[in-house]
């Protein structure tokens, strides 16, 4: 049985006067899914978050969120979802803790017990004023707010800026725990570890256009493994191999990438050279998109507003 459309994003298009946000993208996220919307900073990830969110109007196309119009159905749409922004902006007079009450009010109620335990994994003190936090600690009022929702859906749109690595891990278990209990999340990153390890699909966006849609495993076809191997002899001729490239020796250690359906032969090659010592890795996200992509987005910009 198929479930539920929670997103659908139908030839969404979004234009500041001749500048064009967004072209006709469309993305579609069922009821239980965990999506990765990616892409580099200025591709137009928030722009289009912000119009699904009933935030800004859309120039064309349809979008429609548990069945209702983005647009014209927000309010209700709000009440059913927890959304954390990459820059939460906060009442600078009330308390940490006062900020993460009014906004579960909003949806309903507050579950204590959850509130209580989320500002203990985040090592959170609710007890200062907002405007003395650091913008990581503006960001686990957000995130904080969010998980002790009940809600049927999280739209978090680089949720983990401004976290350090041990808060970036208390995140992702966070993710994890929602996953597990059949929760729908929509999740915008450039931070590609994030996404690698909770996501179950992706969409990758470049200047406004959805560029690749799909399975990670399904992708990683556009980019190539990265092996490391120390060897007793001189690695000669390894470059000259077909399927390899970017080849870097340092002593008795190589480090270089080969296609995936150039590893039979490469590996015969290498042999050759008496291995001591060998790594792989899977491409990263990043290697994924650079290869296959080559260059750094341009960042769009209306008045003040980067896209």
């Amino acid at each position: 049985m198929k479930n539920m459309s929670i997103i659908a994003i139908n030839q969404l298009s979004k234009s500041y006067g001749q500048v064009k946000a967004l072209r006709d993208i469309s993305l579609h996220v069922e009821e239980g899914d965990c999506i990765g919307f990616l892409g580099p900073n200025g591709a137009g990830k928030t722009t289009a978050i912000r119009i699904l969110l009933g935030l800004i109007k859309r120039t064309a196309g349809d979008v429609h969120v548990f069945g209702m119009d983005a647009w014209k159905d927000a309010v209700a749409i709000h009440r059913r979802l927890a959304y954390v922004p990459g820059d939460v902006h906060l009442w600078p007079n009330l308390t940490g803790g006062e900020v993460i009450d009014v906004f579960g009010k909003l949806r309903g109620s507050v579950d204590r017990k959850r509130r209580d335990q989320l500002i203990s994994r985040f090592d959170f003190d609710p007890t200062k004023k907002c405007g003395t936090y650091s913008k990581g600690n503006r960001q686990k009022v957000g995130l904080i707010s969010a998980f002790a929702s009940d809600v049927d859906l999280y739209i978090l749109d680089e949720p983990t800026s401004g976290l350090d690595p041990l808060m970036t891990q208390v995140f992702q278990e966070c993710v994890e725990e929602l996953k597990a209990r059949g929760k729908t999340i929509l999740m915008s990153s450039h931070i590609l570890s994030d996404v690698e390890r909770l996501c179950d699909d992706i969409s990758m966006i470049r200047q406004g256009e959805i560029v690749e849609s799909g399975k990670l495993s399904d992708l990683r076809h556009m980019t190539r493994l990265h092996l490391k191997v120390e060897t007793a002899l001189e690695t000669t001729g390894l470059s000259r191999v077909p399927g390899v490239s970017n080849v870097r020796r340092e002593g008795r250690i190589t480090a270089f990438e080969v296609d995936h359906d150039a590893m039979d032969p490469v590996l015969s090659q290498v042999i050759t050279y008496q291995v001591k010592h060998l790594e792989s890795r899977p491409p990263s996200l990043e290697d994924l998109f650079m290869q296959h992509y080559g260059q750094r987005e341009p960042v769009q910009e209306e008045g003040r507003e980067v896209l």
